[in-house]
């Protein structure tokens, strides 16, 4: 695999990204959203390729932007949004491995150096607590979104399912469902190539697999006991002001 070199963090209107995410930047401001897109966002390595599966025929995009840096166009269209929720622990564990595996990502040293950079909003796309209190807030202002819970996802397929159809405003068949919900388990996502990303050169998956784990609570595999109460003491400390509840097991 040829060696391509890593990308460096800056500061970028208040949130550390990477230039191979903002050297288009006036290209990404000024796309033009239809009212019957449906935008995906989350923060990195929460889900967002489950809507791969969604059964529906507008056009799917997906982010992973804070709600500050979404072009305009989206919030003028009125388009509907799907916000992917997963819980911090897991998501660092996550976004570590990728950023391990990306050639494309800024290098993250060691986890115990990654986690502490995580901890402090030193990771492209910035600070897990403030994208995610930025999409629960923005539904007070913006009610054309739609929160889901990758722990929700894992625990019962069925009935987020129906809720998401609920807000597309789709009727699927029972044989649809089935579809979708056999798609969205983690294993077959693993062996699919159009979401494992196994063609892309820059992803080396003999490190680590883009499609690794998807488990709730794996990140008991990775914290300390020590990293874990320094975690939960910043964790509360910012994120105090909100009433986003999410579980970090299972």
């Amino acid at each position: 695999m040829e060696e391509i070199d890593r990308d460096t963090l800056f500061d970028f209107h208040g949130v550390s990204m990477s230039k191979t995410f903002t050297d288009n930047w006036d290209e990404v401001q000024n796309f033009q959203a239809r009212p019957e897109d449906i935008l995906i966002a989350t923060y990195p390595k929460a889900g967002k390729d489950l809507a791969d599966q969604l059964p529906t025929t507008p056009r799917l995009i997906k982010t992973h932007l804070p709600p500050q840096f979404v072009p305009k166009s989206f919030w003028e269209q009125n388009v509907r949004i799907i916000n992917v929720f997963r819980n911090a622990k897991d998501s660092a564990v996550s976004y570590y491995h990728f950023c391990r595996m990306s050639k494309g990502m800024p290098e993250p040293g060691d986890w115990s150096t990654f986690l502490q950079n995580f901890m402090e909003g030193k990771v492209v796309y910035g600070s897990w607590h403030d994208h995610v209190k930025g999409w629960w807030e923005k539904k007070l202002t913006y009610p054309n979104i739609h929160h889901v819970f990758y722990e929700d996802l894992i625990q019962d397929t069925g009935r987020e399912f129906d809720k998401l159809c609920c807000f597309l405003g789709l009727s699927c068949s029972a044989e649809e469902k089935e579809r979708v919900t056999t798609g969205v388990r983690f294993d077959n996502m693993k062996q699919n190539q159009m979401v494992n990303y196994s063609t892309v050169q820059s992803l080396n998956q003999k490190l680590s697999p883009f499609m690794r784990k998807g488990k709730v609570g794996d990140w008991r595999n990775h914290f300390t006991v020590v990293q874990e109460e320094k975690f939960d003491e910043d964790y509360t400390r910012k994120m105090k002001n909100t009433t986003l509840q999410f579980r970090s097991d299972v």
